[in-house]
C-alpha cells in the first residue's frame, strides 16, 4: 500500500513523499521497518511517540496534530487517528476474499484462536492476531499485517461494553463466528451476565447468511444466540456436533480425546494443560471442518500446537516444583477451569495464589466462591493483592509459599492489572 492510498481510505492528507507502507503499529517499541505507525491518544498521546517510531523504521505516520516538527518521514493528516486506523483496516479487508474466523467468548478466546490458527495452519497460510490484540486498535493492525499470501485470517475479539464487537465486525467482516463461552467477566459495564451475553451475541448478528456461527453446545446462553444469527450453526463440546468423548489427563494435566464430527472421527492429543483446552481444541476442529471440509490435518497439528505465554503455561523451578502460570486474565469461570486442571495434576502439595479478579458485578461472592472450589479440590490457597476471597492476603506470595520442590505444584492467577506473572517469574528463578 502506499500512503497516497492511506490517505484515500482515510480522508486524510498527505504531507510528503509518497512511499510504499507496509504493515501497522501502535507501539513505537515494536514498530518495525515499513510500519505505518498510528499514534493513538489514551493515557499517554501517541503523538509524543512519533519521532521514536520513525527512528525505528516507520515509513509514515498518521497524525491528528499535524506533521511533527524535526521529523522527515511523510506524515498522513487525519481528524481521528484511531478512526483511521479502523478505516485504515476496513479498507484492507475489501481486498481479502478468504474467509475471517471471528472468535470471542468470556473464557479461551486467545487459547481458542491460537489452537484454532494452527489447525487451519497445517493446510493453509494463517493470519492470526499477536498474543490478544482484540480491540479497536490490536484487530485493524493484524487485518493490516496480512501478508499477500494469506488464505485465512483469524482474529480475535475482545468486548467491554455495547457496541464494540459490532464496530470490530464492521471492519473485519466475519464470515465465520466463534462464541467460546459466556461468564461473570466485565459484567460491571454490561448489567450482569445476560448483558455480557448480549454483548458476545453482537459477532453472531454480524455474520452473513452464507457464514457460520460455531457455537459452545454446553453453555445455554450461547447456544441460544443461534436464534439470532442469519448464518448456519454448528456446535461443538461434550454434547456438540463436534463431540469430545474419551477425555483424559496426563500427569500434567493435558488433554487427550476422541472427536466425532460431521468430517468424521479423529483422536486428538493435546500440548498445553487443563480439560478445557480440549473444548477450546474441539472450537478449532469445527472451523477447520466448515473452511476445509476435513479434520484429519488439523488434528494432527493440534498436538504441537501452543497456546499464548500466562495461559496454563507450565514451568519447572530448580528444585523441580512446577509452575503454572495462568496469570494473564481471571473471572470465576476461568478460575475453577485452572483450579480443576491443577487438580488433576500429579502432585504431593496443589497451591494457587491467587490475585483479584476485575470487573464483576459481585466482587465479594465472586472471590468467596473461588476459594470455597479451591478447599473442595484440597487446593491451599495463598491470596494476594485482595482481601476478598476472606483470607489473609499476603504481601509476598513467594515467601509465604515457603520451599517447595518436585511434587508441589503450584498455580498463579489473576486478572491482567494484578500482574501476578512476576510471582510466576520469581517462583522460576528469572
Amino acid at each position: 500500500m502506499l500512503a497516497s492510498q492511506v490517505a484515500v481510505a482515510t480522508g486524510g492528507r498527505l504531507v510528503g513523499d509518497d512511499v510504499a507502507i507496509d504493515g501497522a503499529s501502535f507501539d513505537s517499541r515494536s514498530t518495525a521497518a515499513g510500519d505505518l505507525f498510528v499514534p493513538i491518544v489514551a493515557d499517554r498521546d501517541g503523538h509524543d511517540f512519533v519521532e521514536a517510531a520513525v527512528r525505528a523504521g516507520a515509513a509514515a505516520y498518521l497524525t491528528a496534530r499535524g506533521p511533527v516538527d524535526g521529523v522527515e518521514a511523510p506524515a498522513i493528516e487525519v481528524a481521528d487517528t484511531a478512526v483511521a486506523l479502523m478505516q485504515l483496516a476496513a479498507a484492507a479487508r475489501d481486498r481479502f476474499d478468504g474467509p475471517v474466523v471471528g472468535i470471542t467468548g468470556s473464557v479461551g478466546k486467545t487459547s481458542t484462536k491460537d489452537l484454532t490458527a494452527s489447525a487451519l495452519g497445517a493446510t493453509m497460510r494463517v493470519t492470526a492476531n499477536e498474543r490478544s490484540f482484540n480491540n479497536e486498535q490490536g484487530l485493524p493492525v493484524t487485518i493490516l499485517g496480512a501478508m499477500d499470501d494469506t488464505e485465512v485470517l483469524v482474529v480475535e475479539m475482545g468486548m467491554r461494553g455495547f457496541g464494540e464487537i459490532t464496530r470490530l465486525c464492521e471492519v473485519a467482516r466475519p464470515t465465520i463466528g466463534v462464541v467460546t463461552a459466556v461468564a461473570a467477566s466485565h459484567t460491571e459495564r454490561v448489567g450482569g451476565i445476560d448483558g455480557v451475553a448480549r454483548a458476545k451475541r453482537e459477532l453472531v448478528e454480524a455474520l452473513p447468511r452464507s457464514g457460520t456461527a460455531v457455537l459452545n453446545a454446553d453453555d445455554d446462553r450461547v447456544l441460544a444466540m443461534r436464534a439470532h444469527t442469519a448464518a448456519g450453526v454448528i456446535t461443538f463440546g461434550p454434547s456438540g456436533d463436534v463431540r469430545i468423548g474419551d477425555l483424559a489427563l496426563d500427569r500434567l494435566a493435558r488433554p487427550s480425546f476422541t472427536v466425532d464430527t460431521p468430517w468424521g472421527s479423529a483422536d486428538v492429543r493435546l500440548a498445553v494443560s487443563g480439560a478445557h483446552m480440549a473444548v477450546n481444541a474441539a472450537a478449532a476442529i469445527a472451523v477447520a471442518g466448515v473452511v476445509t471440509g476435513s479434520i484429519d490435518d488439523a488434528a494432527g497439528a493440534l498436538a504441537d500446537s501452543l497456546v499464548s505465554g500466562m495461559r496454563m503455561q507450565v514451568g519447572t523451578t530448580s528444585s523441580g516444583a512446577t509452575i503454572v502460570n495462568d496469570a494473564y486474565n481471571a473471572n470465576p469461570d476461568s478460575m475453577r477451569a485452572a483450579l480443576d486442571a491443577l487438580a488433576a495434576m500429579a502432585a504431593d502439595r496443589r497451591i494457587a495464589i491467587l490475585g483479584p479478579m476485575a470487573e464483576l458485578d459481585d466482587p465479594t461472592a465472586g472471590h468467596r466462591q473461588v476459594l470455597t472450589a479451591a478447599r473442595e479440590r484440597g487446593i491451599e490457597v495463598i491470596a494476594t493483592g485482595t482481601d476478598l476471597y476472606g483470607v489473609e492476603a499476603h504481601d509476598d506470595p513467594v515467601a509465604s509459599i515457603g520451599e517447595i520442590g518436585a511434587g508441589d505444584v503450584v498455580l498463579v492467577k489473576a486478572s491482567r492489572a494484578g500482574g501476578l506473572e512476576r510471582v510466576a517469574d520469581r517462583l522460576l528463578g528469572r
